[in-house]
């Protein structure tokens, strides 16, 4: 039998500042960093219900990522972007974060640069 197409959670343009990079300025000042999530949940049963606990509750999911994005002081783009996926799927409704970490700014000529990964259950 084949698994249910899963729905779509998007949480769009979170902007947060963070300790990233690997320069001395960039260890020291906090830098913008622009966050997108896209996050694969069924979210038939909430639909069903109109009921919060059925549902991934992204407002939580959200105050998780700001937490650690606002707490963090990872070298890498790459790392934090990992780390907000494994922090999205702390959730059990959902499936599969898909998230992208960019630094405006951060080469010169270009508006910003970053990274997007992909994570799932089975990468915990």
């Amino acid at each position: 039998m084949t698994p249910p197409t899963l729905d779509q959670i998007e949480i769009s343009d979170l902007h947060l500042r963070a300790i990233i990079g690997v320069n001395p300025d960039e260890r020291e000042n906090r830098q913008d960093v622009l966050v997108n999530i896209t996050l694969d949940v069924d979210t038939r049963p909430a639909a069903a219900s109109d009921a919060i606990a059925d549902a991934a509750n992204y407002r939580t999911i959200t105050k998780r990522v700001i937490d650690l994005v606002e707490n963090s002081r990872f070298f890498l783009v790459e790392t934090l972007a990992a780390a907000i996926a494994r922090a999205c799927l702390k959730e059990p409704r959902v499936e599969r974060a898909l998230v992208s970490v960019e630094k405006p700014a951060a080469l010169r000529f270009a508006a910003s640069a970053g990274v997007t990964v992909e994570r799932t259950r089975d990468d915990l």
